[in-house]
């Protein structure tokens, strides 16, 4: 029996033998620093203690603490601070019985004067290398704060340091598999994207044009045309195929919630950062960012990407340090920024270098011919899913198709396509299957002029084309100019 201590070096080597085996079973990364806190205290008969792990920028930082409170926390780190600095400069344990009767430290008043009777501080270490720092205080009980302490203390936290180092690692394999996987389920690649038709030929040749160039790419089309599909094309043939593939829909949030997500924030930076996070530049740093609706964003977060891509730095919410980041940025939107720009809404500087390369992507109503193709496609794809019998269309059926004007585009088809294959009772999908809507037989009322009808088609044409005049001419086989002058007259009103 130690007297000083009260503890029995049998007590001691057993505590040793439980924190071995209980710190080496877990590989949850909070669950392990709560037990590491837990048994540290028990056995020192400490009060109180936290646990400093150093962050990616090297800097120590307090991951769990014990008996302090959120809002005390920060003082007694200050407090402890040379403690703590001295521990992780010299990777040497620090041990003091009675602060009162003991000053080597230069805040040691303060130390007094917040009534901390007792220290202990030991490196958390991997060989020579330090990741951190275990400290423990105690207020009235000393009797655990013992030089015989110190070899236990050293012992523990270089068990810990590893259990620490070995949960890490488990936790990024495990956010490394789970993106992989999802990236295997989704990358397809050009095998996503079907079509034999003259327009699809161009897009598959623009997207191998583009597979080696880190060059930013400016996706346009109307919604469900496969913009992103053609982004996992570029990320999954490029250069970058090996780093990790981020999409985000910057319509989905709040400006607030998009910033945090974007560049990440800082622990205290607004109501509910609890702990500091990532931002989403920095997951996908090496890799590929895909932000779509990119013309949904306001100005303030137009200001700071344009910052990402011309310096390649970002700040989080709340902090003032500046992090690089190497991402290759594909953006997309259905709108037509040109007008965003002319109204003051959209950064024309940014659109400049979003739109270094351009893809527009067709409606499906302009690649018609691809449609037999696409609907084979998406059968096989749910025949298989729902596991029935179907061979093909009928006749009438895949006329209706073809004939569909498709204003939801590829994913309107993909939808109607599992729809019909979970309807269909026979070996062939019949019309009744497809559950389309009937097209109006009366497309020309009767007593239009021939240029009211080319008004309805242009305005009709302009709102499936997000306004872009330079779409819409071209799908209608005219000039800009003819369109722009169309339009003048009629807000003359001599239409």
């Amino acid at each position: 029996m130690d007297n000083e201590t009260g503890q029995s070096g049998e007590a001691l080597l057993d505590a040793l033998s439980r924190i071995s085996t209980v710190i080496n079973t877990l590989q949850q990364f909070d669950m392990l620093l709560e037990k590491i806190m837990d048994i540290a205290l028990e056995t020192v008969a400490a009060e109180r203690g936290f646990i400093l792990l150093n962050n990616e920028t090297g800097t120590p930082v307090v991951r769990i603490a014990r008996n302090i409170t959120e809002e005390k926390i920060e003082d007694v780190a200050r407090i402890s601070s040379s403690v703590v600095r001295q521990v992780l400069q010299t990777g040497e344990a620090v041990l003091i019985y009675d602060t009162q009767s003991e000053g080597a430290f230069e805040d040691m008043h303060s130390i007094i004067m917040y009534q901390i009777r007792s220290i202990a501080c030991v490196p958390l270490k991997i060989k020579e290398r330090r990741i951190g720092a275990l400290y423990l205080d105690s207020i009235n009980h000393r009797s655990g704060f013992t030089q015989t302490s110190i070899p236990f203390l050293m012992t523990f936290a270089n068990q810990a340091a590893i259990a620490i180092e070995n949960a890490q690692l488990y936790q990024q394999l495990q956010e490394e598999n789970r993106q992989l996987r999802k990236e295997v389920q989704r990358a397809s690649g050009f095998a996503g994207i079907v079509g034999e038709s003259h327009k699809m030929k161009q897009i598959f040749d623009t997207i191998n044009s583009l597979l080696d160039s880190d060059a930013p790419v400016l996706i346009q089309g109307e919604s469900g045309t496969g913009k992103e599909l053609v982004a996992r094309a570029l990320h999954h043939h490029g250069g970058r195929r090996e780093k990790p593939f981020v999409a985000l829909f910057c319509g989905a949030l709040p400006e607030s919630l998009l910033e945090s997500e974007l560049f990440g924030h800082k622990k205290g930076a607004f109501t509910g950062a609890i702990s500091d996070k990532k931002g989403l530049f920095e997951t996908a740093d090496s890799g590929t960012f895909f932000l779509d609706e990119i013309g949904d964003i306001s100005l303030t977060l137009q200001t700071q990407l344009l910052r990402v891509l011309q310096e390649g730095e970002i700040k989080r919410v709340g902090e003032n340090h500046v992090r690089k980041v190497d991402v290759r940025i594909i953006t997309a939107t259905n709108k037509d920024l040109q007008a965003k720009i002319r109204d003051g809404s959209f950064r024309e500087d940014l659109y400049y270098r979003l739109n270094v390369m351009n893809i527009y992507l067709p409606a499906l109503r302009e690649r018609a011919e691809d449609i037999p193709l696409l609907v084979q496609h998406f059968l096989q794809m749910f025949t298989e899913k729902y596991r029935k019998n179907i061979h093909g269309f009928s006749s009438t059926a895949l006329d209706r198709l073809t004939r569909h004007h498709w204003p939801g585009n590829i994913r309107e088809l993909r939808n109607t396509i599992e729809r019909a294959v979970v309807h269909a009772k026979g070996a062939l999908i019949g019309v009744e299957d497809l559950r389309l809507a009937e097209p109006n037989g009366h497309l020309v009322p009767a007593g239009m002029t021939v240029e009211q009808l080319v008004r309805r088609l242009v305005e009709q044409t302009l709102r499936e084309t997000g306004g872009n005049v330079t779409h819409a001419a071209t799908r209608l086989g005219v000039s800009r100019r003819w369109i722009q002058y169309k339009q003048k007259q009629w807000h003359d009103g001599k239409n």
